[in-house]
């Protein structure tokens, strides 16, 4: 058996979408310090504010999905009404 068929296919999927964030969020520290000009600094800084909510949105997604059989429908609303609180909250 390996380590593969170990791990829980929601995990491996959330685990998966982090390491892209992650990835993500280095190469575009790596593209400010290339250009090294605040202004596009500003601009990779400005379209960082997408991934990071689609990145949190998705995650836990998957994790109510993956946990939907354990989880009352009033518990994944406000798991999911907690996650736009978030959004909403560091947005504004």
């Amino acid at each position: 058996m390996n380590i593969l068929e170990q791990i829980n296919k929601y995990v491996l999927f959330i685990a998966l979408f982090r390491f892209l964030s992650g990835m993500i969020e280095i190469t575009a520290g790596l593209i400010m310090l290339k250009f090294n000009m605040l202004s596009k600094a500003l601009l990779i800084n400005s379209l960082l504010a997408i991934v990071g909510p689609t990145i949190l949105v998705l995650t836990t997604t998957i994790g109510v999905v993956g946990l939907q059989d354990k989880l009352s429908i009033s518990s994944m609303f406000f798991i999911t009404l907690g996650v736009f609180f978030i959004i909403y909250g560091v947005k504004n």
